[in-house]
């Protein structure tokens, strides 16, 4: 599997040389190679590769911010997604003192590739500021810019440099949100309910009261607080699960709980089958939990989704699944004892150790 920081690759470093050499003629390709190919670029991760790109394409245009806006923006269109992160990157690093211009660089860049990571800096030299500017973007015709709004602002940005102020306190990202509450681009939703899902690990009580205070006004804003809510679903909390519907548990009961095997190589699969039955009519949401063995000899915890479902009274459901323990880039398996635990609206039902061998 290529490494994503191969993105940047010597075909990319030449595209991206001759777009800048097409939208201006002075512009230097030695400096800008010399700038990119130094002793370290091998080794270099992908987010290093971005920031010695964007330091490149400062010193192959060699203009005053202002003036390189241009060649920049003639430039984008041609490296979409994650490879374009290097136009707004230039502007992360170079535009800080000019925020009018940075701000419409940053609205056009982010529909090419994405604007999120480049906005923070911004944020944290002007917090209010910036939320201003962002809430201005939630009213923008396009989605991309939209977007922007939720996901630069996020608590807890994969990649992102850090917000302290939002992790402390993130009631002011509330008012930012809420214009897109019932947005119809699914982009835009998904943002905001990994925006919400943020806040939820560290202040849940905020984000009970905003689906408290939301739930039930439109699908959209629904699917949003549902989707917000799966960190506190998985954590079985009592009261989110209430709130989407989901009763106390203690009319199902797991009838049967079957490993095909106790023993699982690492590679390979365990498969197992639940049945459960409910003694009245019943809103179900059905989890299991793993109790991996890691590095250190402790158990960590991992909760996937089984089922979400409706049981009339007397009925009874079997579930079958198989879970891979072949190793992957976000998780390696460890020898030793396992166990399956069965959760039915948050709560433990059933459990079963088994092995995992070499």
């Amino acid at each position: 599997m290529a490494d994503l920081k191969d993105i940047y690759n010597d075909d990319f470093i030449d595209s991206l040389a001759d777009a800048l050499e097409r939208a201006d003629l002075s512009f230097n390709r030695k400096a800008f190679l010399n700038c990119v190919y130094q002793e370290e670029w091998e080794s270099l991760a992908f987010k290093q590769r971005v920031r010695q790109l964007s330091t490149a394409m400062y010193r192959g245009v060699n203009k005053p911010f202002p003036k390189a806006l241009p060649v920049l923006l003639d430039a984008a269109p041609s490296f979409k997604q994650l490879a374009g992160l290097v136009f707004p990157d230039y502007v992360e690093q170079y535009g800080l003192a000019f925020w009018e211009k940075s701000m419409d660089a940053l609205a056009q860049l982010t529909v090419y590739s994405t604007s999120e990571f480049a906005v923070r800096p911004f944020l944290l030299q002007d917090q209010e500021r910036m939320l201003s500017q962002m809430i201005k973007w939630t009213k923008s015709s396009n989605e991309h810019i939209r977007r922007l709004a939720s996901e630069g602002a996020r608590p807890r940005l994969p990649w992102a440099q850090s917000i302290p102020a939002f992790k402390q306190d993130p009631a002011p990202l509330f008012a930012l949100l809420e214009p897109l509450m019932q947005d119809d681009s699914l982009y835009v939703r998904k943002s905001v309910a990994n925006h919400l899902n943020d806040i939820s690990k560290t202040h849940p009580d905020l984000v009970i009261e905003f689906i408290r205070q939301r739930y039930g006004q439109h699908p959209y804003t629904d699917w949003i607080l549902r989707h917000a809510a799966r960190t506190l679903l998985k954590q079985g909390n009592a009261d989110v699960l209430r709130l989407f519907g989901y009763p106390d548990s203690g009319h199902v009961s797991v009838q049967r709980l079957t490993l095909e095997k106790r023993t699982v190589v690492i590679g390979e699969a365990l498969h197992f089958s639940v049945e459960l039955h409910a003694e009245l009519d019943t809103k179900v949401r059905v989890e299991y939990a793993i109790d991996y063995m890691k590095k250190n000899g402790r158990p960590s915890q991992k909760v996937f989704q089984l089922s979400d479902t409706h049981l009339a009274a007397g009925q009874s459901k079997v579930i079958v699944r198989t879970q891979s323990f072949r190793d992957m880039t976000t998780r390696k398996h460890y020898a030793g004892e396992h166990t399956l635990v069965i959760l039915v609206n948050g709560v433990s039902k059933e459990s079963m150790t088994f092995q995992v061998t070499k």
